[in-house]
């Protein structure tokens, strides 16, 4: 596989879907809900047709699961290795604040793993990338440069959902002891752990598959990892639900982030 090939290009599509996003962002959008109140914009149609329009035009012979699309069957979808996975603009919620959290994401999914992810800032101009074998880096006031995350200082900053907050979580902070905590909305959280701005990012929380895909990568091509509460790594397409378990991503693991769990339920 030449996934290696496609990052530039994908990173034009996910600038190109942050365009189209920027477009809705600053005009006077309406909102609607889909079947679970979850809430949808026409920001996220416009980004998902415009990202499954490159991504075919650049790789014919692959499939497409997007958060927007998410109807595909299970028993069409099993059997695809590898597959694109999509979250057109992860941080809906964000989007409606206006607060500039949220992200479009895109990551190519080979034998259940993240080997290839986009992480694009539309407010900001700042992307996220990397791969297998291709390290993680940032584009950032039109320059690149490499990212990783670091070795956990003494007072770690933990990193958090913006709109959502569990009580399992509250309680895991109150046992990791002394600690900094960083509100952040969408994909972004993870790869403040791949760009060593935070150390970790337990999520006790609901997720989809498309939500930390392509964050996944990064953070993995940064040096570091996404695991579930036994400490195994995420996988995706490996189950009909496309719920994620509990995780945590960690920078530094050297450290024992999940002695302080007192179940992994």
């Amino acid at each position: 596989m030449q996934y290696i090939d496609w990052l530039e290009p994908v990173v034009e599509i996910a600038s190109g879907a942050g365009t189209k996003i920027l477009d809705i962002y600053n005009s006077d959008f309406e909102v609607q809900h889909k079947a679970d109140e979850s809430p949808l914009t026409a920001a996220d149609l416009a980004a998902h047709t415009y990202i499954e329009a490159g991504l075919n035009a650049l790789t014919p012979d692959i499939p497409v699961l997007s958060e927007e699309s998410a109807t595909i069957p299970w028993e069409e979808r099993n059997s695809w290795d590898p597959y694109w996975l999509v979250d057109p603009l992860d941080g809906t919620k964000e989007f409606v604040k206006r607060n500039g959290e949220f992200t479009v994401n895109i990551a190519l999914i080979h034998q259940h793993r993240p080997v290839l992810g986009v992480v694009h800032v539309p407010v900001t101009d700042v992307t996220y990338f990397g791969g297998l074998n291709a390290g993680a880096h940032i584009i950032e006031n039109g320059s690149r440069a490499p990212i990783s995350v670091r070795d956990a200082p003494s007072t770690p900053i933990v990193v958090g959902s913006r709109s959502h907050r569990a009580e399992l979580l509250d309680a895991y902070l109150a046992r990791l002891g002394e600690h900094e905590m960083t509100p952040m909305g969408s994909s972004l959280k993870l790869c403040l752990v791949a760009s060593g701005h935070a150390d970790l990012y337990p999520r006790l929380g609901p997720t989809s598959e498309w939500d930390t895909a392509a964050a996944h990568a990064v953070v993995a091509a940064a040096g570091g990892k996404v695991v579930d509460l036994e400490g195994k790594n995420v996988l995706y397409n490996a189950k009909e639900n496309i719920l994620n378990p509990h995780f945590f991503v960690i920078g530094d693991s050297s450290v024992d982030w999940l002695q302080y769990l007192t179940s992994r339920d």
